[in-house]
């Protein structure tokens, strides 16, 4: 046993100086990512707290307000229309308790007049627009903007139909699939491969894993995002619905665990872009840029981009 011990220390020692010496250069052996864009204003829901949520309205505002990038999320009606919609069941957003699945295009109910903005409690959004979004009208209207979408629910036929609009406005290098299923996200990658994408949950467990255990800077990574709370908005600006995630001491957790200045500037460094969300305060984006982000999501484009113009060494703005 211990003449085995000449061979294993040093072998791991080694080892831990390989990884760490590839953490901080990974391009000895992986080529940089390039996407079509590079984005350090997101947009969360179009900009939420300034108008209504994922209104034509709000992309305007948000496009007028320069953000880089539009996240949303979509669903698809009774009669196959992709609208943008955050929920399936329009309850929060309308008043009216029913599935978008459930109803027409044409039958879908108004947003409520003033709608709360989900990561600023007790804070409202307001507008003149209230009908809910068609995704093609969203690629019409704004044919070189970066969209993140997000596909919440496991449908093969919506999977489909978004492809197929991504395709028929010839913007895959400008759309990015996001999912935090690694099921959904399979599916989407058979559909669309061509389409840059974000890490799963799974994904973001396993590349904490690979972290940890210096394996990552051996390892190849699909993802062209990573997009991740910023621990510092729990329970301050958004108040999450599970009770775990409401003790302190699980935050603080999480935030040692996920927010490692070397793993995001590895990441960074592989070409992969970091999004951290949401941020609806100064002190939010200025944490999450410190932290190593490439971009921050926010529900307020007008601050973010008056954070942006002060702080000009953030900048440059998105390319593409």
């Amino acid at each position: 046993m211990a003449s085995s011990l000449y061979y294993i220390i040093p072998a791991l020692g080694g080892y831990a100086l390989a990884s760490f010496y590839l953490l901080k250069n990974p391009h000895i052996l992986h080529k940089k990512k390039r996407v079509a864009f590079y984005c350090r204003h997101i947009s969360h829901r179009a900009g939420s707290g300034e108008r209504i949520e994922s209104t034509m309205e709000a992309f305007r505002h948000a496009e007028e307000a320069g953000t880089h990038m539009l996240e949303m999320d979509c669903h698809m009606t009774k009669d196959g229309h992709v609208i943008v919609s955050h929920d399936e069941n329009l309850l929060r957003q309308t008043g009216v308790d029913v599935n978008i699945s459930s109803v027409n295009l044409e039958d879908l109910p108004l947003y409520k007049e003033r709608l709360e903005v989900t990561f600023r409690e007790g804070y409202f959004s307001t507008g003149t627009d209230r009908k809910f979004a068609l995704l093609e009208d969203v690629f019409r209207s704004f044919p070189k903007m970066p969209i993140n979408i997000e596909i919440k629910e496991d449908n093969d036929q919506l999977i489909k139909k978004v492809s197929s609009l991504v395709q028929q406005y010839g913007r895959e290098d400008l759309t990015v699939w996001a999912s935090v299923e690694s099921g959904i996200m399979k599916k989407c990658l058979k559909e669309n491969p061509s389409m840059p994408y974000m890490f799963t949950m799974v994904r973001g467990l396993q590349l904490l894993l690979l972290y940890y255990t210096g394996l990552l800077p051996f390892i190849p990574l699909g993802e062209s995002f990573l997009q991740s709370y910023l621990p510092h908005v729990f329970n301050r600006t958004y108040i999450p619905d599970s009770p775990i995630l409401r003790n302190r001491f699980v935050i603080f957790l999480i935030e040692k665990i996920m927010m490692r200045k070397s793993l995001l500037k590895h990441l960074v460094e592989r070409g992969i872009q970091v999004h951290l969300f949401v941020c609806n305060e100064l002190t939010d984006i200025e944490e999450a840029f410190a932290r190593g982000a490439t971009g921050v999501m926010t529900d307020y484009p007008t601050l973010l981009t008056d954070y942006l113009r002060t702080h000009p060494q953030i900048t440059p703005p998105c390319s593409h």
